[in-house]
């Protein structure tokens, strides 16, 4: 993790764009990716080249009627740090990345053929008080405990990091990365530091899907 950190404290306030349809990244989270059109093997090997730094951003709805162009991307993504390559012989990527930073972004020109903005980089607000956050962590994991078929692996690991040292925040946006819920909400859940209010959205949306047993973590059927 000090590399992360490392990396965030070298963070020049311009990153690569790359935005997708279909994912929301989350800080503390791992995530693959396979890159394989022109300008994203160009995004990545300059990545590569310096800081090993992009941002992974959700689409607006819409952008499939100019995907090939500049379709607009959310205000608020994941700046995220490259921790492992394989570059394959026709020149596509795979990636395993690591979310670091919730970023504000500003798009401005390019000359590359990816898509660059300028990047605020922006933190949680976390609960302060003990007995708040006690009653967060225990509302959270009675929405998601049930989930999951009592003493199974997946069922001991989380309860394990509902009892542990895993911050509030953090623990929120790893089930949130992981869990099916919408996509929207996802964006809404990053886009939301306060981590109080962010506890509370996730859990009241779980409550509104019914468990279903024999779950595993993660889901195979989450959106992300």
């Amino acid at each position: 993790m000090d590399d992360d950190r490392t990396a965030l404290e070298g963070f020049g306030g311009t990153t690569r764009v790359f935005p997708l349809p279909n994912l929301v990244l989350f800080p503390n989270v791992l995530q693959g990716l396979h890159l394989f059109e022109p300008r994203y093997r160009q995004m990545t090997a300059d990545s590569l080249a310096s800081d090993n730094l992009l941002t992974i951003v959700l689409l607006k709805p819409g952008w499939d009627e100019n995907y090939d162009d500049s379709p607009a991307f959310e205000e608020i993504g994941c700046l995220a740090r490259i921790l492992q390559h394989e570059r394959l012989a026709d020149g596509r990527y795979n990636l395993q990345v690591r979310g670091l930073s919730r970023v504000r972004l500003t798009e401005v020109p390019s000359d590359r053929f990816y898509r660059t903005a300028r990047g605020v980089l922006f933190s949680d607000q976390p609960a302060e008080d003990f007995d708040q956050l006690r009653q967060l962590r225990r509302l959270l994991a009675e929405a998601v405990l049930p989930r999951f078929e009592p003493k199974s692996p997946a069922f001991v690991h989380l309860e394990g990091l509902f009892a542990g040292e895993t911050p509030l925040g953090n623990l929120c946006d790893m089930l949130a990365f992981a869990l099916p819920i919408p996509l929207e909400l996802k964006q809404q859940l990053l886009t939301d530091t306060d981590v109080a209010h962010r506890t509370e959205e996730l859990a009241r949306a779980l409550h509104a899907v019914k468990p279903a047993a024999h779950r595993q973590f993660p889901p195979d059927f989450s959106p992300n």
